[in-house]
């Protein structure tokens, strides 16, 4: 039986756990009443996808801000990055976006950020997970209760102005490309229809962007869940199609043919696009794959390697003034310029711009990238028994260079094998690649049968 413990997680980006059963109303206002005390007051900017939790989810934390003297700016549905960006706009002391990402309908998740509008780093994390163990928050007093404002058009415009600083929005405009996209009905329904069709200019073929409607699919926009969005591009001969998750922050593309591109090859698209245009190095995690160090090489810049996770792959790429980064595994663009977050809306304009730009198609520019077999899979785990499965999986699958500072990432010159728990689940990541499918098929089936 899966202990309590396994259900509500409290990690890189947040927390996050089941609604009802361990995530509640309760324990989410006060934690944000910890997080208010922390940040000290003042502004904080609020947030959240479409799940039916999430506007439960949302009041329970305005109270807790409110009540430990913070002034509420309620920005509703939107996606993750625009409410990063916002944050770091207009000043605000932190932001709080109610969504738990790609995981499935039933959980709900609270995303902390800085006033940056970054997700906090490690000792910001700590000392907010400190000050909420012992219950140390802040009462304001009547007199000292703030109110809460709303705003929805002013963050989307911020988000916006960023992203189109960076692309040749003309000569997108020019090209009218007919381009299909999955909005999975969550927090960038409304506003991916505004990016693509009245900013950019291109017919847009879109499903899925009711956000008062349920996921009609798995909420992680993995190649094998966007069947509909294949046929949708191939029906209508569409340049590009495009898939989010929940709250904005991951891409997934299905090329003019109709095929998924592997969400690492998406980054991959993004690096190559950048660094051909721009002086700087790139960091990734763990996961990521070798295509990026191929693509690096060829444009003589360095790649540095961190544990997954969004808030791991920012901390080291401000630290090395990294020109792009990301997370492969997940679709995950960062881009600095705009801002240090995953963002699907850089990564579709980079995507369209390039194509502007080359006249390549999307299939032409894929086959371009290094080719490498992935396979990726989880299996849920007995709690306490991780360490022993990580230590056997280095005896049995003996590999010359051992990485250890994400569960374990065993490497040999032809592929790797990357074996960690999930920051989010109760499960065992395990994801493989090859310079061939039978090598790749071989290392997963054994890492599979270990785990």
């Amino acid at each position: 039986m899966r202990t309590r413990e396994h259900r509500l997680k409290i990690g890189v980006s947040g927390i996050r756990g089941v609604v009802g059963e361990f995530l509640t109303p309760a324990l989410a206002g006060n934690f944000a009443q910890a997080f208010g005390t922390y940040v000290g007051g003042g502004r904080v900017v609020v947030g959240r996808d479409t799940r039916p939790s999430g506007e439960m989810i949302q009041h329970a934390v305005c109270c807790g801000l409110l009540a430990a003297g913070c002034e509420v700016v309620d920005v509703g549905v939107l996606p993750t990055p625009t409410i990063q960006v916002y944050v770091d706009a207009i000043g605000a002391r932190g932001g709080i976006a109610v969504t738990a990402s790609h995981n499935p309908p039933e959980y709900n998740a609270l995303k902390l950020f800085n006033r940056d509008g970054l997700f906090f780093n490690h000792y910001e994390r700590s000392e907010l997970i400190d000050l909420y163990h012992q219950s140390e928050f802040r009462h304001a007093l009547n007199a000292e209760i703030r109110g809460i404002s709303r705003q929805v058009e002013e963050p989307v415009r911020f988000h916006f102005e960023r992203v189109l600083r960076h692309v040749d929005v003309e000569r997108i405009r020019r090209r009218r490309f007919r381009v299909a996209l999955d909005g999975v009905n969550g927090a960038g329904s409304v506003v991916s229809v505004r990016f693509l069709r009245d900013v950019l200019g291109c017919e847009l073929h879109a499903i899925s962007v009711d956000p008062a409607k349920p996921f009609p699919r798995e909420a992680e926009p993995r190649p094998e869940v966007l069947g509909e969005l294949a046929g949708i591009v191939r029906d209508r001969q569409c340049d590009v199609g495009f898939a989010q998750d929940p709250d904005g922050d991951r891409l997934a593309i299905v090329d003019n043919t109709g095929r998924a591109i592997d969400n690492d090859d998406v980054l991959a698209l993004a690096v190559d696009a950048v660094l051909s245009r721009l002086p700087g190095d790139v960091v990734v995690n763990l996961t990521t794959s070798a295509a990026i160090d191929d693509l690096a090489a060829r444009h003589g810049r360095r790649v540095f390697h961190t544990p997954v996770g969004e808030a791991n792959v920012v901390q080291r790429m401000r630290a090395v003034e990294a020109v792009i980064g990301g997370e492969g595994s997940n679709g995950g663009i960062i881009f600095p310029r705009v801002h240090y977050c995953r963002d699907s809306y850089t990564g579709m304009a980079f995507l369209l711009d390039r194509m502007a730009e080359t006249g390549q198609t999307t299939a032409e520019l894929a086959a371009a990238l290094p080719q490498y077999y992935r396979h990726s899979g989880k299996v849920a785990f007995e709690h306490g028994r991780l360490g022993q499965v990580m230590q056997q999986l280095e005896r049995s699958m003996a590999a010359p260079v051992v990485d250890r500072a994400d569960g374990v990432k065993l490497i040999w010159p032809d592929g790797w094998v990357h074996v960690r728990a999930s920051n989010t689940e109760p499960l065992v990541r395990i994801a493989v690649e090859a310079r061939t499918r039978q090598r790749a098929d071989s290392l997963f089936a054994t890492a599979r049968k270990l785990v």
